[in-house]
């Protein structure tokens, strides 16, 4: 069956379930940053429900803007850490948008490649969260793409989950919406876009202003 034929939802659960059973192993708009960057996210840690914490920033960073911004809101809330990490991580070549063979591009053109393998589909601890964070780029205007395997591969049930996004110029847009309709369940709740370079003042002023 061609992609034409499904929806948009059916897509993603369908790409999403192939990342869940794969083996571990600067965009316009978008998030941009230093080529140092590109491998910031895949080299940070997993890390699980150690401390008891009922909140879980759950994030994908491309080039470092949104891991930094995570961090932030992390620290502030003494919320728990996930990096969503691909297997394969995107090269600062892969997300030259620019190339329109890069990956990213690619990907962009032809949904069918959106199907991200990730290093760890389900945080350790993940029934013990409460409430879940999930910040990500905008890419062309939609959250970047590793983050529908993460949504769609795990049970949202019976947690607030808060969206937060990092762009050079884009707004959050439908990107919260189109992850909750991907998702299992879970009271979905707004969200908030910064800009590349965020302020950590108003990172902070924002975490503490939710009241966790």
């Amino acid at each position: 069956m061609s992609t034409h034929s499904l929806s948009r939802r059916q897509f993603l659960r369908g790409a999403a379930l192939l990342a869940t059973l794969a083996p571990m192993g600067a965009l316009a708009g978008c998030d941009d940053g230093s080529d140092a960057g590109a491998s910031a996210a895949a080299d940070a840690p997993a890390t699980g429900n150690a401390g008891g914490s009922s909140v879980l920033v759950a994030y994908y960073s491309a080039q470092s803007h949104t891991e930094r911004v995570a961090a932030q809101i992390a620290e502030e809330l003494g919320a728990d850490l996930f990096a969503i990490t691909p297997s394969e991580p995107y090269s600062t070549g892969d997300l030259n948008y620019n190339d329109a063979d890069s990956r990213v591009s690619r990907e962009h053109e032809d949904e069918s490649l959106r199907d991200v393998a990730l290093d760890q589909v389900t945080p350790d601890g993940w029934d013990d969260y409460d409430t879940v964070l999930l910040g990500y780029p905008i890419w062309w205007g939609e959250a970047a793409w590793p983050v529908d395997g993460f949504v769609g591969g795990n049970d949202f049930s019976g947690k607030t989950v808060i969206a937060f996004c990092t762009s050079a110029s884009s707004n959050l847009g439908q990107s919260a919406d189109d992850l909750a309709e991907l998702a299992d369940g879970g009271d979905w709740r707004g969200g908030q876009r910064f800009s590349s370079g965020a302020g950590e003042d108003d990172v902070r002023a924002w975490a503490a202003g939710l009241g966790l």
